[in-house]
């Protein structure tokens, strides 16, 4: 466990607050790259960690504004999957990095205007949910942890194979030294993707 989730005041704070540790593992290991190094896919799988990190920004969008407030503009298309995990010309590390942050803001903004997390919604169309499907703010939530956490641990493993460097040493060397973590009220530094 290379950081440690604040203290949580009451359940929706602390599933925001764990999502948001599973992003901060993603952008840690985004820290530092060059553009080139952000697309190369150093493992057996076709990953890359800039790959990873358009993939959760764009998963996050579309499970909170998509599916919980049912607008379809944040969907993402079947016609759009194959390039779900891969830049596409125009496409930068930086940019997807800043989307994510705007993303997170959005959720948490919206999360946190929710009367309770037993709001639900209508789970898309798709042949993976049962048909007439809901689910609530909650258990998309915790999806969006399970799956963010999923694909942190696919972009360490990218990284290390890159250049070596593990999620402690990445820790390390956005926040400081392992014991000097902040404390519960202090917020997280996670680092822009192109500082050494």
């Amino acid at each position: 466990m290379p950081t440690l989730v604040h203290a949580e005041h009451d359940e929706r704070e602390g599933l925001l607050a764990f999502l948001d540790a599973q992003r901060g593992a993603i952008r840690r290991a985004a820290f530092g790259l060059t553009e080139e190094q952000a697309v190369a896919t150093p493992t057996a799988s076709s990953l890359s960690v800039a790959g990873l990190v358009k993939h959760v920004a764009r998963c996050e969008r579309s499970w909170i504004r998509g599916v919980l407030l049912d607008d379809e503009r944040a969907m993402i298309a079947p016609d759009q999957w194959a390039d779900e995990h891969r830049l596409l010309e125009g496409e930068t590390l930086a940019g997807w990095l800043l989307e994510y942050e705007a993303v997170a803001a959005e959720t948490e903004e919206i999360i946190q205007g929710l009367p309770g997390l037993e709001v639900d919604a209508a789970l898309p169309t798709a042949p993976w949910f049962p048909p007439n499907s809901r689910r609530t703010a909650r258990w998309i939530l915790l999806h969006l942890i399970e799956e963010v956490a999923r694909h942190a641990g696919h972009a360490d493993i990218i990284r290390e194979s890159l250049d070596g460097r593990t999620a402690f040493e990445l820790v390390a060397a956005v926040n400081g030294p392992i014991g000097d973590e902040p404390a519960d009220d202090e917020p997280v530094n996670d680092g822009p993707a192109n500082e050494d």
